[in-house]
């Protein structure tokens, strides 16, 4: 299997936020936002693997900026990292307000993935190769991430995850 770049997994995908999208404030809301994440880091997921994938984790989403009625969602996603039989995906969430012509950044996020095979089992993904700076610090990190994410689920031992300590505990 054939490792594959970050740019090969990428996906844009864009929705309008019409009125049944919205809160009480006129926002989008969270969950609608989480929904719409959740199904362009599978595309990007499954871009990678070539494969059916379900969601394994959603961590780290921050809301920065609300996204209006009436103005447009562009996700970004693409795969971060692919460890053996999963991906990280990370994804950027940019709100638009075309009639002010002004692109503003609303949220960011990681999500992880199982690829599976024809029996629904987990199954190998292609390796990952890191390109840019950028995809190089995000593939660098997602080591960490993944590690945290495992303590916190209860499938490592906090002193097992040596990338992760070393963060924290300088020799």
């Amino acid at each position: 299997m054939d490792a594959k770049r970050a740019a090969e997994s990428a996906i844009i995908m864009t929705e309008l936020v019409l009125p049944n999208d919205t809160n009480l404030f006129n926002n989008l809301m969270g969950g609608r936002l989480m929904y719409w994440m959740d199904i362009a880091a599978a595309l990007a997921a499954q871009k990678h693997c070539n494969m059916p994938v379900v969601t394994a984790s959603v961590d780290n989403i921050s809301f920065e900026s609300p996204i209006k009625l009436g103005n447009v969602v562009h996700i970004e996603a693409k795969v971060s990292r692919a460890f053996t039989t999963s991906m990280e995906v990370h994804l950027r969430i940019w709100g638009e307000d075309l009639a002010k012509r002004v692109k503003y950044k609303s949220n960011e996020a990681y999500y992880t993935f199982v690829a599976l095979d024809e029996n629904n089992k987990p199954t190998a993904v292609p390796g990952f190769v890191a390109e840019t700076d950028e995809e190089k610090a995000l593939f660098e990190g997602a080591l960490r991430r993944r590690q945290l994410r495992l303590i916190l689920g209860g499938k490592m031992k906090p002193d097992d995850a040596k990338e992760l300590k070393a963060l924290f505990i300088k020799d």
